[in-house]
């Protein structure tokens, strides 16, 4: 899968949260606190105002560490952490945390 632009993921990710069509990665790491979008301690729609907000300073992107062909995103604005990448068709949360 080629790295998408900034404005590409933040698209794709807010079209994701708003149709409820995204999954989460299973960690090994405490996901009560690394992922409150899944614990349910946040809700989608906060989530997308968070990333509307995000400009390209608060993006980096960079190599899954286990599949080098997929590009794994984080958005970090206003205190949030928030790890992503696509798997297409999929959107796929690995943290969403302050």
């Amino acid at each position: 899968m080629a790295k998408d632009g900034f404005r590409i993921a933040k698209r794709k990710v807010i079209a994701a949260l708003e149709s409820g069509t995204y999954q989460h990665e299973s960690r090994r790491e405490s996901v009560e606190t690394k992922n409150l979008l899944l614990m349910g301690g946040v809700t989608p729609a906060t989530i997308i105002k968070v990333i509307k907000k995000s400009q390209g300073q608060d993006h980096s992107c960079t190599a899954h560490h286990q599949i080098a062909s997929v590009w794994v995103h984080v958005i970090t604005r206003d205190g949030w952490y928030i790890k992503f990448y696509f798997l297409e068709p999929d959107t796929i949360f690995i943290s969403v945390h302050k």
